[in-house]
């Protein structure tokens, strides 16, 4: 299971013209579902999405996490993220989770995310969504959770 998070001071989803889905400051995650992801791994990426520190202490260092600044959190779905890219001009989708299985694990994570923290919005599994947002810093990084091998 891969989580790119962006630092933002906003983001919002839009479908057909509607907005589904809109943060202020916290952290916008593109979430990407590969073939053996389960319950573990969107608990285990929760738990680091919702401790990772990567906002600024009175000091300016990178020492608070989303849970110490009460930020908002953005979940979105986005099954690219587990494309092979190694060769050709064209990704291969074949490492994502397909969708009968990604929908369900998508819900999971974000009914879960809903009852850990208080600030939780999402967008539309599936849908064509446009994603705009405020990166700020920019920080992004890419945390990424497997099955068999644990986090690295």
């Amino acid at each position: 299971m891969i989580g790119l998070l962006q630092r933002v001071t906003g983001a919002e989803v839009r479908v057909a013209g509607e907005i589904v889905g809109a943060i202020d400051t916290g952290l916008m995650v593109l979430v990407g579902l590969e073939r053996g992801d389960g319950k573990a791994e969107a608990d285990r990426l929760l738990e680091r999405l919702l401790n990772y520190r990567v906002f600024a202490d009175a000091e300016g260092r990178m020492n608070r996490s989303l849970r110490d600044i009460d930020g908002d959190l953005m979940l979105v779905s986005q099954f690219t993220l587990a494309a092979d890219t190694l060769k050709g001009n064209r990704p291969s989708f074949t490492p994502a989770l397909p969708p009968e299985e990604a929908e369900p694990l998508f819900a999971y994570l974000l009914d879960r995310a809903r009852q850990c923290h208080s600030k939780v919005a999402s967008g539309v599994f599936g849908a064509d969504m446009k994603v705009s947002l405020t990166n700020d810093g920019p920080v992004t990084f890419t945390l990424r959770v497997t099955p068999a091998r644990g986090v690295w």
